[in-house]
């Protein structure tokens, strides 16, 4: 059977459970089984490779020993093995020497994992479906990666407080103009489910590693923080797929909790590709671990300065913003963005057009790549433009990888063109550090002047409010004119 059937029919019977209710419940009940399944199958290939390979996870626990035999246990025994036993045994797993980094990450997982469904019976049926699916097969992993996919991309939309996970497109696209190398530590502090990690997973894999000494010194190299537990299961699932082992540098936090002096040097990072959370606001208290002249409650904003921070000198950043970010001057907005020009080389902004993050948010976004350690002398801008035919992205039309092979044959040959312009510092400064500057080499269109439009409106609105009492009147007249025919 095809894993996307195999997967659907999952969900179909998840819809039957009575305590499984919407798609994040479904998406959450889904992620720890399959975590246990795709940790099961992995544990196999260990075990075949080590003959002294011991699971952290006790015997009775494991899911060879509960789940896969399609005639086990099942019903209100299944139901009370999982609820009672599993998950209490998991949250408190005792961690073993050799299995330290695995065990860990189970007990994080469990820690904040949830069994939602009610019926034994459909639990049994779910694990019968997901023994379907064999993650040891590069076929079954192949496709199931991109069923993945579908299924982080159904969490979008529950993102509020500007927490929408971003195309594959654009996290393959930042990763690629990034390069990071083999031994460059790299770290996304709000990861989501783990996009820009897996696409430099994939990006050293492909093109460094040789060795199994590499494929250790890749999985040291990854690291990822995410605040909420859901995204961050998933995430850890994800590094699962994706060949890292023990993924116990997924760490479940808050990445602005804790205070920008409590870094030390060696805690400095030499790559940074993340979409942090914009639009949202922080807790109070949480400005706090920041410097005084950057206090403020403004995810996005704090973001940036976490990574400025981080970064080690000569290190390398891509960060979406937000338009928001760009235009904002004086204040807060003003130091952060002089902060950036002066510590950091800002070399490109990528425009990214309307619908990107559609359907969730139409909010236009931007991607900036900067280097640590050098100031910004000028700033070049790439305007993406849609593709032929398009007006805006759907849920049906996203934006494609395709799409940026424009950007990479410019980006190691920048010539102006149409789409492509650049900017002094001098003039970014002069502009009170407004960095939403627009493309020189396209007619803007001239809107008019704004008294003569302000002068229109008021025109229109009394216009308006004169057709609205014609309509009230005549209302008026026709309810007097039906009250004296019941009369």
């Amino acid at each position: 059977m095809l894993v996307g059937t195999t997967i659907k029919t999952i969900q179909d019977i998840m819809r039957k459970d009575a305590g499984v209710d919407g798609d994040a419940q479904r998406i959450s009940q889904l992620a720890w089984m399959f975590f246990l399944k795709i940790l099961d199958d992995s544990e196999s290939e260990y075990e075949l490779r080590d003959s002294s390979y011991k699971s952290p996870i006790p015997d009775r626990f494991r899911w060879r020993d509960w789940a896969a035999d399609p005639e086990g246990i099942t019903g209100d025994a299944l139901l009370n093995f999982v609820n009672n036993e599993l998950f209490p045994a998991l949250k408190e797993l005792t961690l073993d020497v050799r299995s330290h980094d695995t065990g860990l990450v189970v007990r994080r997982v469990f820690e904040d994992s949830y069994n939602y469904m009610k019926n034994g019976t459909l639990i049994r049926q779910v694990a019968n479906k997901i023994n379907e699916i064999d993650f040891n097969s590069s076929k079954d992993r192949h496709l199931f990666g991109e069923i993945y996919e579908k299924i982080l991309k159904d969490l979008q939309g529950a993102g509020n407080a500007g927490e929408y996970y971003t195309p594959r497109a654009v996290t393959q696209f930042a990763v690629d103009m990034i390069d990071p190398k083999l031994g460059e530590v790299i770290l996304d502090p709000a990861c989501g489910t783990g996009g820009f990690l897996t696409a430099s997973i994939d990006n050293i894999r492909n093109r460094e590693v040789r060795s199994v000494e590499d494929e250790h010194l890749l999985e040291k190299s990854i690291n990822g923080i995410e605040k909420k537990p859901m995204p961050h299961l998933l995430c850890v699932t994800n590094m699962m797929l994706h060949g890292i082992e023990a993924p116990i540098q997924i760490k479940r936090t808050n990445a602005l909790a804790r205070p920008l002096r409590d870094y030390s040097s060696n805690e400095r990072v030499d790559v940074v590709v993340t979409n942090p959370p914009f639009g949202g606001m922080e807790e109070d208290g949480i400005e706090t671990n920041f410097p005084s002249g950057f206090q403020t409650r403004e995810t996005a904003d704090l973001f940036l300065v976490l990574i400025m921070h981080i970064l080690k000198d000569g290190g390398r950043a891509a960060i979406v913003l937000p338009d928001g970010s760009l235009f904002g001057e004086g204040g807060i907005k003003g130091r952060l963005k002089e902060k950036l020009l002066t510590e950091c080389n800002l070399h490109t902004i990528i425009r990214l057009p309307n619908g990107v993050f559609s359907p969730y948010t139409t909010i236009k976004t931007n991607i900036l790549f900067f280097t640590k350690g050098q100031p910004t002398k000028e700033i070049w801008y790439y305007d993406h433009p849609y593709p032929e035919g398009y007006k805006s992205y759907s849920k049906t039309k996203p934006i494609r990888i395709e799409e940026f092979e424009y950007e990479k044959a410019w980006w190691t040959n920048r010539k102006e063109n149409e789409y492509a312009w650049r900017a002094s510092v001098e003039d970014v400064i002069a502009n009170g550090y407004n960095l939403d500057i627009n493309n020189p080499n396209v007619e803007q269109e001239d809107i008019g002047d704004p008294e003569e439009l302000l002068k229109k409106y008021e025109i229109l609105q009394q216009e308006a409010a004169k057709v609205r009492e014609a309509l009230k009147s005549e209302l008026m007249d026709l309810l007097a004119s039906l009250d004296n025919k019941q009369v």
